[in-house]
């Protein structure tokens, strides 16, 4: 089982992987951004085979050789990575026609709802989005944007949820996976809005914002992020790309380069109110003007740095020798928001009103 890392800030990512073909990400090299972002489209673009919308792929990219390494179909909706599963699925014998429960047969899941896109292709046969999942939990997850669960109106054997968001600045009704595959889904969207950049603004989600860089919205961007940096890269995920890769000839660029991100769309500061240092506070708070007054349990002279960030991990300005000539730091312009003060170990949030 992976571990979920839970850190103020995630830096790179450090995995190596064997199969990437040299010179596939040629071009890459000291770009950012949308430059970045842009010529990963053109790589993970060119070569890309529609092969159909079958079953094929399933049996080489989709085998549980992690868990229960029993060879079965690997379902993230089904998966209990801490124990036994609560069903199996065999390769190609229980595949969905009719079912009225779980665990009675398993389909082709888009992770990227195919009405976002009309049916089109190649996005509905791309399988570097397309996953197999339990039939009846893929028709309870519909067409709902993944999200984190407030209320659950439904949760599913394996701990997956239904039920009404609790993002703040998304209301609307949410299927949350597993923390164990939070990361992996992460990763196939920002693929999706790599791969199909130049049309995504004719898709329709709720979970886009209808640009052509950004792609999502917030707070779903933010907590893709989090989803990202919390749930690292797994051996499924790398050995699943290169099989993707072998059959329709290109590759999750956030799998193999999971840096990118960051270079790309930032990071997010992965923590909540507990992981804040309980021994330095910020007054006032909320901010009303341009000065806040720092004060901690620690002498703060010894820092010679201090840095804000938003909530997407952009530093947004740097202190230099911020406590030599007393507690009180001044603000540039900072538009209102959530923002975290990092001063050596110590981090506390405020909020610009």
């Amino acid at each position: 089982m992976k571990k979920s890392i839970f850190i103020l800030l995630v830096g790179m990512f450090g995995i190596t992987n064997a199969q990437i073909p040299t010179g596939y990400y040629n071009g890459t090299d000291g770009l950012t951004g949308q430059a970045l972002k842009t010529k990963l489209s053109q790589i993970v673009t060119n070569g890309h085979q529609d092969k159909g919308y079958n079953w094929n792929v399933f049996s080489s990219a989709d085998r549980d050789k992690y868990y229960e390494k029993d060879n079965s179909v690997l379902d993230i909706y089904s998966e209990n990575p801490t124990g036994p599963d609560p069903y199996n699925f065999s390769m190609g014998a229980n595949q969905c026609g009719n079912y009225n429960g779980e665990g009675v047969c398993y389909n082709r899941e888009h992770t990227i709802p195919k009405s976002t896109f009309d049916d089109r292709t190649p996005m509905h046969n791309d399988y570097q989005h397309l996953l197999p999942t339990d039939g009846y939990v893929n028709g309870k997850r519909s067409n709902w944007p993944y999200g984190e669960v407030g209320t659950a109106t439904w949760t599913s054997k394996n701990g997956s949820k239904l039920g009404s968001s609790k993002l703040n600045g998304y209301g609307g009704t949410v299927f949350e996976p597993i923390n164990e595959f939070k990361g992996d889904i992460a990763r196939i969207y920002f693929y999706f809005a790599t791969r199909y950049q130049s049309q995504i603004t004719t898709f329709n989600y709720d979970m886009y914002d209808g640009s052509t860089f950004k792609v999502f919205a917030e707070p779903f961007l933010s907590m893709l992020l989090r989803w990202h940096q919390q749930d690292p890269v797994s051996q499924k995920e790398i050995d699943r790309n290169g099989a993707v890769y072998a059959y329709q000839g290109n590759r999750n660029p956030y799998i193999d380069h999971p840096e990118y991100i960051a270079q790309i769309w930032g990071t997010v500061l992965a923590v909540d109110d507990a992981s804040f240092s309980k021994n330095l506070t910020i007054a006032p708070n909320p901010v009303k003007g341009n000065t806040i007054q720092v004060t901690g349990d620690k002498d703060l002279k010894q820092f010679k740095k201090a840095f804000i960030y938003n909530t997407v991990g952009q530093n947004v300005q740097t202190i230099e020798n911020p406590f030599q000539n007393g507690n009180t730091i001044t603000l540039k312009n900072l538009p209102k928001g959530v923002y975290i003060l990092k001063t050596g170990e110590l981090n506390t949030k405020f909020i610009v009103d």
